[in-house]
């Protein structure tokens, strides 16, 4: 009996314990490094493409206006100005610029939407005269 109480006392205990100090440490050195390196984008921010200006404006060039009401009208505009005639529909507009870049295929369409008017119209007419092999396309701006 002597013997079972001398290996009691000489037995260590078991901790039944994570130590969590290192995962501690290394949670904040990453909360360090997460908080110094800046984000690379912000996401708030809209990158929009630029534009320059074009040196000299052509001299001659196919004109569509859009009016705030969707009302159109085509005509060509420069040396020889014709006047911008009324058109009732879009399907009559693409009809009339497919006459008019038949007869001046190397005249260039400037497209002029009022502020207050669809930003789809814009992008519709764009995507048909690109359709029709007009290479070049531009936006009236003041």
């Amino acid at each position: 009996m002597a013997f079972n109480s001398s290996l009691r006392g000489s037995r260590r205990k078991l901790k039944s314990e994570i130590n969590v100090v290192p995962y501690i440490d290394v949670m904040l050195v990453l909360l360090i490094i997460f908080m110094a390196v800046p984000p690379t984008q912000n996401p708030s921010e809209i990158k929009l493409p630029s534009a320059e200006r074009s040196t000299q404006p052509p001299d001659d060039y196919i004109q569509i206006a859009i009016k705030e009401n969707a009302q159109l009208q085509i005509g060509i505009t420069g040396k020889n100005p014709q006047p911008l005639e009324d058109v009732s529909s879009r399907s009559t507009l693409v009809t009339r610029l497919r006459d008019l870049h038949a007869e001046h295929p190397d005249y260039p369409v400037l497209i002029a939407g009022d502020r207050d008017s669809k930003y789809d119209d814009v992008i519709q007419l764009i995507s048909e005269a690109k359709k029709m092999g007009i290479t070049r396309v531009g936006l009236a701006t003041k």
